[in-house]
């Protein structure tokens, strides 16, 4: 953190982010893969636990290429939020995730991940069955698979249930979307022993779009001025341009290059 540096402007500005990131109405995984995917065909389960509903996964047209979608799917109601687990993911969501990454590899499809989540799902049931040891695989098998990764944060980055499908050789964020190791209120609890300090918290934890950025943790900023069509048409020509980017890449190089990126990341920043 740089408490001395981060200003009221940056804290105010930072908690809005929070706010537009968490807003009901804001669009979905489900609402841009509808966007600018063509003949989707959604899959199912992990092949040992059960079906997550918070991940929306499976194959679709872009253009005329084949690719593996994978999207954190939060909702727009009450009653869709809990059917959706509010977006926070279970040990058979990252394995159903990561089933579809290794079926995309086999037959050369690029991965292209959608990340909407305040975290991993905190229950009993999930830390019975292995969500630590889930996300960490989902961690070592995505720095090692030989075709693209691509992963846009769109709402809410929430610590390693977001990382558990950010593992790319590009991460874009929208320019509402926030990323962080903790939520505000959590890390409020933690350091203050009093969650209503999260919007003060919002601004040391640099997790807007332009600070992470700066730091080189993602790699562009998508705009979101004028219309939902026009948003999902900003993060289509994203995906068409780093496809083609690495389809001048081979698998090794795809392995080596998404490797490389997360060993540099903090190697220039200099905290004040």
């Amino acid at each position: 953190m740089r408490d001395k540096s981060t200003t009221e402007a940056e804290i105010n500005n930072a908690w809005n982010k929070v706010l537009l990131a968490r807003k009901i109405t804001r669009f979905r995984s489900l609402d841009i893969i509808k966007h600018i995917f063509n003949s989707f065909i959604e899959l199912h389960g992990d092949r040992n636990i059960g079906d997550d509903r918070s991940i929306i996964a499976g194959i679709a047209m872009f253009d005329q290429q084949a690719v593996t979608v994978i999207g954190q799917q939060k909702g727009n109601s009450q009653k869709e939020m809990e059917y959706c687990q509010y977006g926070m993911t279970k040990p058979e969501g990252y394995r159903k995730a990561l089933r579809l990454m290794k079926q995309a590899e086999k037959f050369r499809r690029p991965i292209i991940c959608f990340i909407d989540t305040p975290g991993a799902f905190p229950g009993v049931s999930a830390e019975k069955n292995g969500q630590a040891e889930a996300i960490a695989r989902n961690l070592y098998e995505m720095a090692n698979i030989t075709v693209p990764i691509l992963s846009i944060i769109i709402g809410e980055g929430g610590s390693g249930g977001a990382l558990a499908l950010g593992v790319a050789n590009r991460v874009i964020m929208l320019e509402n979307a926030i990323y962080s190791v903790v939520s505000p209120e959590g890390c409020a609890s933690i350091l203050y022993k009093d969650s209503r300090k999260a919007p003060v918290v919002a601004g040391h934890l640099h997790l807007t779009a332009i600070d992470l950025k700066n730091y080189g943790i993602i790699d562009e900023i998508i705009s979101e001025e004028g219309t939902e069509s026009s948003i999902f048409d900003r993060i289509k020509q994203s995906i068409e341009g780093e496809l083609y980017r690495c389809s001048q890449l081979d698998g090794d190089e795809l392995r080596k290059e998404r490797i490389e990126r997360y060993r540099n990341i903090g190697s220039e920043i200099v905290f004040s």
